[in-house]
């Protein structure tokens, strides 16, 4: 099936290739410039720290649906084994086998490609079985440091979580950032609340994936007019799942991933940055979310974390 009209309208608008160059493989991280980072800084108040990840568990909130995204497996290859002979020092040791974007994550602006092509412009072909991501990999993501903004959507609207149908706006993130007192500015890291991580957290897995709050297609543009470095929800699918249009699946990933090449977060549990902020009355921090340098990876695990 084809993509509407109407994608491709909003797909022209929001375009980045050839910004920052046509060689560039980071997209809207660029903003993040030492400026940014240096104001970022600022944002530390009292110096408390939120973790924003899921624990990494085989029992996690993957359940199938994508073929091969599997959560974490977890095995002990070493107990106590005295390596150099008995009452020498004993070492414990373990292996995982997972999909990089099984848990809490960040999907590569390799991850999705459309119409053939990926961001900047690149032939989707550079996706290979055995190389991996020949272009936008998540390695070239070197570090992502930026001020953080907690755009509380559920909380603003006066719920603890968003009905499963509901598809963000902008004038959600609008309402939002009133409600928060703040504005998103050029460089910042935006985390768009729902409060859907909630099934996960009560057991609910296949309830936590299907029916899902999430982004609107109308959002990119508005992440494109505020330039913003890249946004992460608290949700399985990120955009709102079943989609808005019975012939437009994913727009949200493609437009956001090929057409702006804006990185995007996955499963991030801001339940307790929620409550912190809404105690603090402040809706900004600095944020770390560093990526594991997989090379040639399409996404990756991330333990980000906010810094009041």
């Amino acid at each position: 099936m084809a993509l509407p009209e109407e994608f491709h309208e909003i797909a022209e608008r929001v375009n980045n290739w050839g910004r920052w160059g046509a060689d560039d493989e980071i997209g809207t991280l660029n903003l993040i410039t030492d400026e940014v980072v240096r104001g970022a800084a600022g944002e530390i108040r009292a110096g408390h720290r939120i973790p924003l990840a899921l624990p990494l568990r085989q029992d996690g909130v993957q359940t199938g649906v994508i073929p091969g995204r599997i959560n974490p497996l977890h095995a002990m290859v070493q107990v106590n084994q005295e390596l150099f002979g008995p009452g020498t020092v004993a070492c414990s040791d373990d292996v995982v086998t997972m999909g990089l974007q099984a848990g809490t994550h960040w999907d590569a602006l390799a991850h999705v490609s459309h119409s053939g092509r990926l961001y900047n412009g690149r032939p989707a072909h550079l996706i290979t079985a055995h190389g991996g991501a020949g272009f936008g990999g998540i390695d070239k993501v070197r570090h992502i440091v930026s001020r953080g903004v907690l755009l509380d959507v559920a909380r603003t609207r006066g719920v603890d979580r968003l009905a499963g149908g509901h598809a963000v706006t902008p004038d959600d993130l609008e309402a939002a950032e009133e409600f928060g007192r703040t504005r998103v500015r050029s460089g910042d890291v935006v985390l768009v609340r729902t409060g859907q991580v909630q099934r996960y957290l009560t057991g609910d897995t296949h309830g936590y994936g299907y029916p899902s709050p999430g982004l609107s297609v109308r959002c990119p543009e508005w992440f494109h007019t505020r330039d913003v470095a890249a946004v992460a929800n608290d949700t399985l699918t990120f955009e709102i799942f079943p989609p808005e249009r019975d012939d437009l699946w994913l727009p949200v990933h493609a437009l956001d991933l090929v057409e702006m090449g804006m990185l995007q977060g996955q499963n991030w549990n801001l339940e307790e940055l929620s409550t912190a902020c809404g105690e603090m009355r402040r809706y900004t921090f600095l944020l770390s979310a560093m990526p594991e340098p997989f090379a040639g990876a399409t996404g990756t695990p991330v333990a980000p974390v906010a810094i009041l």
